[in-house]
C-alpha cells in the first residue's frame, strides 16, 4: 500500500479542493471526491486512477505553489498511480520493476532481442540470418513455427493473468462487488469515456499540456497510439485466421488485410509514440513524478522500437536483411509483451476499473 505519508499528504489536499469545488467541471475526480467527506487509502488510489493528468486543475488552482497549502494534484495522484500498478501486479518479484521502470525496459528488450537472435543462430546458424527469403511461410523458414508461437502464447497469456488479477483486486479493494462489474449502463459510459479519452479534453479547451497553455495535442497523439495499438492487434487476428482456418501462412500481399491493417496501424503508433516522447520532454516538471515519467517513456520507447521494426521488416521482408530483421522485431514483440504488465500500459486496467466506478457512483448520486 501507499505509505502513511502519502496517504495523508494527498487526503489534505482532497479536503482542500472539496473545500474549494472549483475544478469540478474539469474531469471525473472532482465529481467523485464530492460525494466523500474523508478519504481512505482506497478511496484515494480509486480517485487517482480517474486522473488523466490533464493539469487544468494544478495551473488553475489558486492555493497550487507557491501557495503555502502547495496543492499539486497531479503529482500526488501520480505517486499514488506508480503505488497501486505495483501494489496490485504480481509475483512481488516481478512487481519491483515498477520502481526501475526505464532500466527495466532497456534490459529486458536487449536480452528479449538477443535472445531470438541467439535462438535462430542455434537452430538455423548464421546463413538464416542473412539469407533472402520469400514466399509463403518464409518467416518459419527464419523462426520455425513452434518457436515462434508458443512462447509468444504463454507471455501473452501471463500478462492478461497478471493484469486481470490485479484489477479484480483493485475492484474489491475500492469497494465494489462482481454485480456492480458487470453493470451494463456503467459499462457503456465507461468504455465510451475511455475510447473517446473524454478526460483529456479538461474542461473542454483541452490539456495545460506540455505548459499552460490549453492544448488538444496529447488527446490526438493518445488517440493514435491507441487505436494505433488496436489496429495492429486486428492485424496479427487475422493473420492467425489467415495462417490457422485458411492454411495460408505470412507473409501476405501489400494489400491483403493484415499487412493494410498492421501498416497504418504501425504508422500510426510511430506518429503518435514520438509526438507524445516530444510533449514530454517539454513538459512542465513541477506537476510531474519522476516514477512516472520514467515509466511513460520507457513504454513509449519499447512501443515505437516495435513499431518501427515492424514497419523496417515490411519494407526489406524481400532483401537479405529479412532474417535479421525478423528475429530483431519479434524479439521487441516479446520485450513489448513482457513489460506489458509491469509498466504504464497498466494505466488502462486501473483506469478503466476506475471510471466503471465513477459511472455507477454518478448514477447513484
Amino acid at each position: 500500500m501507499p505509505s502513511a505519508e502519502l496517504v495523508q499528504e494527498a487526503a489534505r489536499q482532497m479536503v482542500i479542493c472539496n473545500a474549494c469545488r472549483y475544478c469540478e467541471g474539469y474531469c471525473a475526480v472532482f465529481p467523485a471526491m464530492e460525494l466523500r467527506r474523508a478519504f481512505s487509502a482506497q478511496d484515494l488510489s480509486y480517485l487517482a486512477n480517474l486522473c488523466f493528468d490533464c493539469r487544468d486543475c494544478y495551473y488553475a488552482c489558486q492555493y497550487a505553489p507557491p501557495h503555502e497549502f502547495a496543492v499539486n494534484v497531479p503529482r500526488v495522484f501520480a505517486e499514488l498511480r506508480a503505488d497501486t500498478y505495483r501494489d496490485y501486479s504480481w509475483p512481488r518479484l516481478l512487481a519491483g520493476l515498477y520502481r526501475r521502470g526505464g532500466l527495466a525496459g532497456g534490459v529486458i528488450s536487449a536480452v528479449s532481442v538477443a535472445a531470438v537472435l541467439l535462438l535462430v543462430l542455434v537452430l538455423g546458424g548464421p546463413g538464416v540470418l542473412l539469407s533472402a527469403h520469400v514466399g509463403q511461410a518464409a518467416f518459419y523458414r527464419v523462426v520455425p513455427y513452434a518457436a515462434m508461437v508458443l512462447p509468444a502464447l504463454a507471455i501473452a497469456l501471463f500478462g492478461l493473468a497478471v493484469l486481470l488479477a490485479g484489477a479484480i483486486r483493485f475492484w474489491r479493494d475500492t469497494g465494489g462487488s462482481l454485480r456492480e462489474m458487470l453493470d451494463g449502463r456503467a459499462l457503456l459510459r465507461a468504455t465510451a469515456d475511455a475510447f473517446t479519452l473524454r478526460y483529456l479534453a479538461g474542461g473542454g479547451a483541452g490539456c495545460n499540456y506540455p505548459d499552460e497553455g490549453f492544448s488538444q495535442s496529447r488527446r490526438w497523439l493518445h488517440h493514435l497510439v491507441f487505436y494505433g495499438f488496436l489496429l495492429d492487434l486486428a492485424a496479427t487476428t487475422v493473420a492467425a485466421a489467415y495462417d490457422h482456418l485458411l492454411g495460408r501462412p505470412a507473409p501476405y500481399p501489400l494489400l491483403s488485410a493484415p499487412v493494410v491493417l498492421g501498416t497504418l496501424g504501425g504508422v500510426m503508433l510511430v506518429a503518435g509514440t514520438v509526438g507524445l516522447l516530444v510533449l514530454k520532454r517539454r513538459s512542465d516538471p513541477a506537476p510531474a513524478e519522476r516514477r512516472m515519467v520514467a515509466m511513460d517513456v520507457a513504454f513509449l520507447l519499447v512501443l515505437l522500437l516495435t513499431s518501427l521494426t515492424g514497419l523496417l521488416l515490411l519494407a526489406l521482408r524481400e532483401t537479405g536483411a529479412m532474417g535479421a530483421l525478423l528475429a530483431i522485431h519479434l524479439g521487441m514483440v516479446a520485450a513489448l509483451f513482457v513489460t506489458l504488465p509491469y509498466g504504464k500500459f497498466a494505466h488502462l486496467v486501473y483506469r478503466y476499473a476506475a471510471l466503471i466506478r465513477g459511472a455507477i457512483e454518478q448514477a447513484r448520486a
